[in-house]
């Protein structure tokens, strides 16, 4: 009876190949498809904050990384005096070298719009292109301070706290960053951490314009828009970049996922 059961199985899943090999290959073509996000928070986020937009990415078949600079997030922890800007375009440049990545989409919020800026110049050969998410996209030998209005220079150093011997940047509420349904503003206060004042104070370095020859893509936020980005939008409309707009407040991956994950993949 063993031979025989055997060859009723091997009939059986011969008559099943078929079948199989006829199934649409959805999951195997958005795979195939997918592309690769390197998702760059801003001022005292962490990775954290991309994470419905992550989901909604890699739910299409896409792959998803959102590093979280050294001393802020989950990574708090390695608060110290040594770190600024340079410190976190390393952290982001490590990832996409660690992990061995390619044709990146990067992606860079609010003050991760320097980051971006600072990893795009060091490997551009890394980079498919840019999205500047109401973010700075920064200018060669100016730091964050530099450029900021003098309000929020003012605020921000009006802020500064002692964290364990590091002069930081307490977090403000994160209703300044538009939000306002009281779930999403709970979540994002427990979450934001001090930043470190440095990385406010380093120049960015480039060896020429921001991003380069990559295509570059600006997304505004305008509900309510932020006063301090006004002159990063102006430079890429002016510059020829592509441009969209968001009637969202300036934390826009945290009120508008769907529609940020939606223009990150707009070709």
């Amino acid at each position: 009876m063993e031979p025989l059961v055997n060859r009723r199985s091997l009939l059986a899943f011969a008559a099943a190949v078929p079948l199989v090999s006829a199934l649409p290959r959805t999951g195997l073509a958005q795979t195939a498809q997918g592309r690769t996000f390197v998702l760059v928070h801003g001022a005292f986020h962490g990775g954290w904050c991309w994470s419905r937009v992550a989901e909604i990415l890699r739910s299409n078949g896409h792959r998803v990384f959102t590093p979280t600079f050294t001393g802020v997030g989950e990574r708090a922890h390695l608060m110290n005096p040594d770190i600024d800007l340079d410190t976190f375009i390393r952290d982001v440049s490590a990832v996409i070298e660690s992990e061995e990545l390619d044709d990146v989409v990067l992606v860079g919020h609010s003050f991760g719009g320097y980051v971006v800026s600072g990893v795009a110049d060091r490997m551009a050969d890394r980079i498919a292109s840019l999205v500047y998410l109401d973010g700075p996209m920064g200018t060669n030998g100016k730091s964050v301070l530099d450029e900021a209005p003098d309000d929020v220079r003012q605020a921000r150093l009006a802020a500064a706290i002692d964290v364990g011997g590091t002069k930081a940047v307490a977090p403000p509420s994160s209703t300044a960053f538009g939000l306002s349904k009281p779930e999403d503003v709970a979540w994002v206060d427990r979450r934001m951490t001090p930043m470190p004042l440095k990385a406010y104070q380093t120049p960015l370095i480039l060896k020429g314009a921001p991003g380069g020859d990559l295509p570059k893509r600006f997304i505004r936020c305008t509900t309510p828009a932020l006063p301090n980005i006004e002159p990063s939008a102006r430079y890429a409309r002016e510059n020829g970049w592509a441009y969209a707009e968001l009637a969202t407040g300036h934390d826009a991956m945290v009120s508008m996922p769907s529609e940020v994950a939606a223009m990150l993949t707009a070709s």
